[in-house]
């Protein structure tokens, strides 16, 4: 039960890399010196994007968007051909100047590739008799849904070959299996063009048929009722991919005729439905930034009406786990940290709620998993996850130890109410992920299994670290660092910093076998745990959006800067990296202090605040209001304009930049970054590289199958290598 999730924009980050300029030259001896000894091309003309006249007049504000035309390809527009010609050619302009470390990219490829183990398994989760898992085979880029019944000796059935089923697909997605009470259907959810609009589907698991009750503009999942023929869905609006409704649908009738349960009339609050892990009680949730609201309705009667369990107030946001005798209910109320409190089943508004477990200024409890005989909570404490078990009858509790400085935890998949024993995840910097099956009784936990990194690879060849870095107001920032022994705090190595800060969202200290390309070559990687995110609790979260969003920039700055001052880098080798809400940090930092870095790469940069948040017609502009603040406010206007990255661009000397989108993005849509690269390549002076990659098949998450991501990752890791001087 998540305090602030709910929201569709979950975010895939892919890490990156960039360039290298060489100290006391002139700008001229630079790229002279870059094009001899890095191969790059010589007489390679960048595109230039052609300029239109268009203005935007707001508040006594007008300001002249010549690029705005890019925005056509979606809008269907006279300029859509346009779009793709300008996305085309640089396009083309990168993979030529790029052509000569070619066989380089396809040898990292390979060489992160090699550290996958192709043919696996994951471990199984038992739920309602069955044990579920999911397989992979040798060279095959998606996966099986897999089940056996009673026991893991049982025959596998095959629920979904999601290779067969990608065949002929550039883009496949699938997900949101849900399993009938029964065992019999299974619904599921399909995105071929990568928009997050997905197709429901069901299947007979009898049979093999699939049923001809196809579900179009849904959210990719589907809450089955008790009765084994029912399921309720998140509609979704067709233009703005707003999730305004929950649908009920019966099987074998007409899905246009499906009733709507619930419609969202505030289009600032995302909606859903889920089901208890007790599969008593179907949940409606509607939820903004800072407000939710949640409707109840007994499995077993699925043509009743939702119950609201208390009214949307002002700035509270809560949440419910239904239980057998009550209702646990986490929330924010006079509560900046949250707290837990109970109802009764019967009683459920705020007058009847009673404490549980009380706010705590050090502590942020972030989740709530109630199970037959004890409570699970996720914590944090000092930026780290912390999970505390409690038992229901005797009150007792204790914390899991991880035992590392720095790291990743959280629980795994556990659908069984009645259980003795739950499934955690664990992975640090130098540890890669495990899953942990606990006793809470006898507190044993047995590991069930860590994935395998293939190639030879030993943590005890690296290191990690935690610091606290002082920002600028007195507030202390973490940040977590690993590096391949033998790294040297002369101020000589590279170091790519990595960092997020929006929406809550806690960037933890994980490992990736990908990152090892970096680590083996030398570089150190550090995540900045700023303010915008909730590492540090939920005020770290609400003093890094809003009016207080130049924080989550301004903290970024400061790291990077306690970096160089530590020895750990210097500007020449120091680089930085973001995605989405990210790679606006990205954009912010390259206007702010483009000295400080060498090199920047922005994956699907949420660069063209102000525009995007005055259009409503974007998909999602208006649920993230409380995120950025309304534009149309003149307040908020001015204070967005003031460091929108699009909107400060100057005629100046700007880090080298790699910059990647997907045409088909609905998150962070495609014609912000084109228009970022198109008005910094003609104001910006000097003589760095700047590339836009555009990926012309896929979205927001990238590539869809297991491998595909690699050859961006590849392309990052060989554009900064080359210009680190490492070639092989």
């Amino acid at each position: 039960m998540n305090t602030t999730d709910f929201n569709k924009h979950k975010e895939k980050v892919i890490l990156p890399l960039i360039l290298m300029v060489l100290t006391g030259i002139s700008a001229c001896q630079k790229q002279q010196e870059m094009k001899k000894e890095y191969n790059w091309p010589d007489g390679v003309t960048a595109p230039v994007a052609e300029k239109k006249e268009h203005f935007r007049i707001i508040h006594g504000d007008t300001v002249a968007d010549p690029y705005y035309w890019m925005i056509d390809f979606f809008k269907e527009g006279p300029d859509s051909a346009q779009v793709i010609e300008y996305l085309t050619a640089e396009n083309a302009y990168l993979d030529t100047m790029m052509s000569g470390n070619k066989q380089f990219r396809e040898d990292l490829f390979n060489e992160m590739k090699s550290r996958i183990q192709e043919k696996d398994e994951s471990v199984p989760v038992f739920k309602n008799g069955y044990y579920y898992y999911t397989r992979t085979e040798e060279g095959k880029q998606y996966y099986k849904y897999c089940r056996k019944k009673g026991t893991l000796d049982a025959t596998e059935e095959v629920l979904a070959d999601v290779d067969a089923m990608a065949e002929g697909f550039a883009y496949y997605q699938i997900g949101g299996f849900s399993i009938s009470p029964d065992n019999k259907l299974m619904v599921y959810g399909v995105d071929t063009l990568s928009r997050r609009q997905y197709d429901l589907y069901v299947k007979n698991l009898e049979t093999g048929e699939i049923l001809p009750d196809k579900i179009s503009n849904t959210s990719g999942y589907g809450v089955w009722a008790k009765d084994n023929k029912t399921f309720f869905y998140t509609f979704q609006n067709v233009k703005t991919l707003l999730t305004e409704q929950i649908r009920r649908h019966t099987l074998g009738t007409d899905s246009n005729k499906d009733v709507t349960v619930y419609h969202e009339k505030d289009n600032s609050n995302y909606i859903g439905v889920e089901k208890s892990r007790s599969g008593e009680y179907i949940m409606v949730i509607s939820q903004a930034t800072m407000s939710s609201e949640y409707r109840f309705l007994k499995a077993d009667n699925p043509t009743g009406e939702f119950k609201l369990f208390q009214p949307r107030m002002n700035d509270v946001l809560y949440s419910i786990e239904p239980q057998e005798d009550r209702f646990l209910i986490l929330t924010n109320d006079n509560a900046q940290n949250f707290k837990l409190m109970e109802s009764p089943l019967d009683k459920t508004g705020k007058e009847n709620w009673k404490e549980v477990i009380p706010h705590r200024k050090d502590v942020l409890l972030s989740n709530v998993d109630g199970f037959k005989d004890f409570l699970v909570l996720s914590e944090r404490k000092n930026g780290l996850v912390q999970i505390r078990l409690i038992d229901k009858v005797s009150g007792n509790d204790h914390y899991l130890d991880f035992g590392e400085p720095t790291y990743q935890a959280g629980l795994g998949s556990n659908p069984e109410y009645d259980t003795k024993t739950i499934r955690y995840s664990f992975s640090s910097m130098i540890t890669p992920n495990s899953v942990y099956d606990y006793s809470v009784a006898t507190k044993e936990k047995t590991l069930m299994k860590q994935q395998p990194v293939l190639g030879g690879y030993n943590p005890d060849d690296y290191l990690t670290e935690r610091l606290y870095i002082k920002a600028r107001d007195g507030v202390s920032v973490p940040v977590s660092i690993v590096y391949k022994k033998g790294f040297n705090k002369d101020g000589s190595a590279p170091l790519l910093l990595y960092a997020y800060g929006s929406y809550g969202y806690s960037m933890d200290a994980a490992f990736s076998s990908n990152r090892l390309s970096l680590l083996n070559r030398g570089f150190a990687f550090a995540i900045a745990h700023i303010r915008g995110g909730e590492e540090m609790g939920r005020d770290w979260y609400e003093n890094g959006k809003m009016m207080h969003k130049k924080n989550t920039f301004n903290d970024f700055i400061d790291c990077a800067d306690e970096l160089v001052k530590l020895n750990y880098t210097s500007p020449a080798h120091l680089y930085a990296n973001g995605g989405s809400a990210g790679g606006l940090l990205m954009g912010a930092v390259a206007n702010m202090r483009p000295d400080l870095f060498n090199g920047i790469i922005a994956d699907v940069p949420f660069v063209d605040v102000v525009n995007t948040m005055l259009d409503e017609s974007i998909p999602l502009t208006t649920n993230e209001y409380d995120e950025w603040g309304n534009p149309n406010n003149k307040e908020a206007f001015e204070y967005i304009k003031s460091y929108s990255p699009y909107e400060n661009i100057e005629a100046k000397e700007y880090p080298h930049l790699l910059v990647t989108t997907g045409l088909h993005d609905s998150q962070v849509q495609y014609f912000e970054p084109a228009k970022w690269v198109a008005k910094l390549r003609a104001t910006k002076t000097g003589d760095s590289l700047l590339f836009l990659h555009t990926n012309m098949d896929f979205g927001h998450g990238g590539a869809s199958g297991r491998f595909e991501y690699l050859k961006d990752i590849a392309l990052m890791y060989a554009f900064i290598f080359s210009l680190e001087g490492i070639t092989q």
